[in-house]
Order: C-alpha cells, then sequence, then structure tokens
C-alpha cells in the first residue's frame, strides 16, 4: 500500500530521535502552539483518511488511488508535527509518537482514541474527529 511506503520512513525518524526529551527548555507558548499543530495535522489525517475508506467501498483499485497518496502525504505531516511532542504521556503506558504511530500504521483505533483524548485534554477537541 502507497501510504505504508510513505509512512515508514518517517517512522523510522521519529524511533531515531526517540531519546530526546519533548519539553525540555520550551516554554507554555510552545507547547501549545505544537500541540495545536499536531492536533490540526491529526485532524487533517483522519479526514483524509475517512475520504479515502469511503471512496474504497465502491472502486476494487482503491490502494493506487490518488486518496491514498493524499494520506500518506497528510500522515507523514501529522507525524513531523507530532516529533517536539512525542514523549508526551497519553495512557496505557503509550507515549504520544508510540500511540501515533500505532494509529496511523496499524489502523489502531485504541491508540487513535488516546491521541484524540490528548487532543481533548489539550483544548483542541474541536480539531479531531
Amino acid at each position: 500500500m502507497r501510504v505504508l511506503r510513505t509512512v515508514f520512513p518517517v517512522l523510522a525518524l521519529v524511533a531515531m530521535s526517540a531519546g530526546c526529551s519533548s519539553s525540555n527548555g520550551k516554554s507554555e507558548q510552545q507547547l501549545t502552539e505544537q500541540r495545536e499543530g499536531y492536533c490540526t495535522q491529526l485532524g487533517a489525517w483522519q479526514k483524509a483518511r475517512n475520504a479515502a475508506d469511503s471512496d474504497t467501498s465502491t472502486d476494487s483499485d482503491a490502494p493506487e488511488s490518488p486518496g491514498y497518496d493524499e494520506v500518506g502525504a497528510v500522515a507523514e505531516d501529522a507525524l513531523l508535527a507530532m516529533q517536539p511532542l512525542r514523549d508526551e504521556a497519553v495512557g496505557g503506558g503509550r507515549t504520544l509518537g508510540e500511540a501515533t504511530a500505532a494509529a496511523m500504521k496499524n489502523g489502531d483505533s485504541e491508540a487513535e482514541g488516546r491521541v484524540v483524548e490528548y487532543c481533548g485534554d489539550s483544548g483542541y477537541e474541536t480539531l479531531t474527529r
């Protein structure tokens, strides 16, 4: 699937840099802006994924459709927006980075619920689906 070919290099980048702390030396304003950016990108990914999923219900060639390319590009944007926040806890023993990767790579609905809850707790519940 094209989405996975697009997402895997970004996930590798996230994994390589996972040792850095997400909040060292950041002001509350920076964290607020980063959280808003992440939640905005997460919502865009959800919208693109849902649109591609609804397109695939009638098209047997869907994995090669432009919708899937768009989902991969939007997923990459969300993963990049998550990067500075990756070590923040989202519950269940997971970090934001782990939960985001599981939701986007594996379609893990529990992980997606955790990142949506993270956005809600940060005050950006209206940005996600």
